[in-house]
C-alpha cells in the first residue's frame, strides 16, 4: 500500500491505495465518487472521463498513484455549489441523454473540448472529437447541439 495525496474537486485528499489501482477505482470505491462511469475497461467508450490538471483522461487508463500532488476533477465537481456548469446546463436544457450512463464522461469532454478549441466549435469538430465517447441510446445529434451551446455560453 502506497500513501497518496492529491486534490479531488478542490480539497486535498490522502488515502492508502494499491499501487496498481486504476483512478476510476479509486474515485469510486475509495472516494465514492460514483458520477465516474465505468463502462469497457479498455479505454474506448469514455465513460470514465475526469479532469487531471484540467486535461480530459480516461481515468480507467491511468493508475491513481500518478495524480499524486495532481488536481482532479471529476463530474461531481464542476458545478459551482448548486449552479450547473453551463455544459451541464446545455445538456439538460438540449435533452442531451438517455440513459445518463455516458453523460458524465461526454460533458467532461465536451468541456476540454471546449478549452482546448478557445470555444470555437463547428459541428464537424465536435463529432471527430466525440469518437472517444460512446452513447449507445442517442444518435448524438442532442449531444452535438448541446456542446455547441454550451461553448458559447463558456465563451461569454
Amino acid at each position: 500500500m502506497t500513501q497518496l495525496t492529491l486534490h479531488i474537486n478542490g480539497r486535498e485528499v490522502t488515502d492508502e491505495v494499491e499501487t496498481r489501482t486504476l483512478l476510476v477505482e479509486f474515485l469510486r470505491n475509495q472516494q465514492r465518487l460514483t458520477g465516474t462511469h465505468v463502462g469497457c475497461d479498455t479505454s474506448q467508450c469514455g465513460a470514465c472521463v475526469v479532469h487531471v490538471d484540467g486535461v480530459a483522461v480516461k481515468s480507467c487508463a491511468m493508475l491513481a498513484v500518478q495524480c499524486a500532488g495532481r488536481q482532479v476533477t471529476t463530474i461531481e465537481g464542476l458545478a459551482a455549489g448548486d449552479e450547473m456548469h453551463p455544459m451541464q446546463q446545455a445538456f439538460h436544457e438540449h435533452h442531451a441523454l438517455q440513459c445518463g450512463f455516458c453523460t458524465p464522461g461526454m460533458i467532461m469532454s465536451a468541456v476540454d473540448m471546449v478549452r482546448r478549441h478557445d470555444g470555437v466549435l463547428d459541428e464537424h469538430t465536435v463529432r471527430e472529437e466525440l469518437e472517444g465517447n460512446i452513447c449507445r441510446c442517442t444518435g448524438y445529434e442532442n449531444i452535438v447541439t448541446a456542446i455547441l451551446h454550451a461553448a458559447e455560453a463558456m465563451a461569454r
